[in-house]
């Protein structure tokens, strides 16, 4: 083979290989990952051909989960207590006071028995979990900060909310936030959390640097999931008291509309231009789109027990899980009509997608 053919095949080979890499990335970048609680595994779904290409088995009764922002690991948080035998380890730079204090107090440097939870780091790759790392108390929702460092739980039991380095597998911080805390989301500029408490109808925000709460905003009812608008200026609350979704204007830390969704809402979400809002109710069997600049309302109904909501990035379809069968849903954000019906091997819970 002459020189010039030879760079021509090695060009042609190095574009096969780039462009079926490409293809590689492609087709494994639009995938939800979902908990299956009780099932004891995390359902990876295909979003193209909507379709459960896999399950990542290993986890106990899974709830709660986040992606790291490269997407390559899957933060998944165990509702279910489980006995630690091993003393925790106390970060560098943190006095024994203050850890024992970041553990409830005391000098002692264990967890009671039956009181940790686990988080698992799942490599998305390969679907094997990576690492199980310990936190203070069972695992409702987990948020991991934009900057991919740190992996966030909220612990009802305890009142709190746990910071794990993902790097170290440390636990650095925990802090009281109020009674059952539920859900958290970021802030765009990663500085500050946002907690809904559901025991106290209370949001708190949390400054991300030091790990303390800057201040508590009164929403009343009883907080659970949410939703951050562009911008930052609005937070969409579901409060399972009244049935609605509460906006909440940061700024001025009140309350500034309410939206009718119906009995038990569960899932919020908005579409990609923040301009319409989305939830579920579980005890009237219904979702539900609002139109932020007018007001409309549009419902449909979904049964049984429509329950955690997402977005898709991928064509902003809406994916809604069943609290009752073991099931989501996929729906058309126009006319809330039913496009497919996915089964699931459990119930699902929050859901995780992958960035488009």
């Amino acid at each position: 083979m002459n020189h010039s053919l030879r760079k021509q095949w090695i060009a042609g080979i190095t574009a096969s290989v780039a462009m079926s890499f490409s293809l590689m990335v492609a087709a494994d970048t639009n995938r939800a990952f979902v908990p299956m609680g009780t099932a004891d595994a995390v359902g990876v779904i295909d979003l193209e051909n909507r379709k459960v290409t896999s399950s990542i088995g290993g986890t106990l009764n899974t709830h709660g989960s986040a992606l790291t922002p490269d997407g390559r690991h899957l933060v998944v948080g165990s509702l279910s207590a489980h006995d630690r035998q091993e003393p925790v380890s106390r970060p560098e730079g943190v006095s024994e006071d203050e850890h024992a204090a970041h553990h409830g107090g005391g000098q002692s440097t264990e967890l009671e028995a039956g009181s940790t939870g686990l988080l698992y780091l799942v490599n998305t790759a390969t679907k094997t979990i990576d690492r199980k790392l310990e936190v203070p108390g069972p695992v409702h929702h987990v948020l991991v900060t934009s900057n991919g460092r740190y992996a966030v739980s909220t612990h009802p039991a305890r009142g709190s909310i746990s910071v794990v380095d993902l790097d170290s597998g440390q636990l650095v911080k925990t802090v009281a936030t109020g009674p059952a805390p539920n859900y958290l989301v970021q802030t765009d500029d990663g500085q500050s959390l946002l907690v809904s408490n559901t025991g106290n109808g209370t949001v708190s925000e949390v400054d991300t640097e030091h790990w303390f709460v800057e201040r508590n905003l009164r929403v009343g009812g009883n907080p659970e999931h949410m939703v951050l608008a562009p911008g930052n200026q609005r937070l969409y609350v579901n409060d399972a008291a009244s049935g609605q979704v509460l906006v909440l204007e940061l700024a001025k830390g009140a309350v500034a509309n309410r939206y009718e969704v119906g009995e038990a809402p569960h899932g919020v979400g908005l579409s990609a231009d923040g301009q319409t809002l989305y939830a579920t109710s579980q005890g009237g069997n219904q979702v539900v789109r609002i139109e932020l600049a007018s007001g409309a309302r549009h419902t449909r109904p979904l049964a049984p027990a429509p329950y955690h909501l997402a977005v898709s990035p991928y064509d902003g379809q809406l994916l809604v899980t069943s609290r009752a069968e073991n099931k989501l849903w996929v729906l058309d954000p126009e006319s809330l009509d039913v496009v497919d019906e996915i089964a699931l091997s459990g119930i699902g819970h929050q859901i995780s997608l992958e960035a488009h």
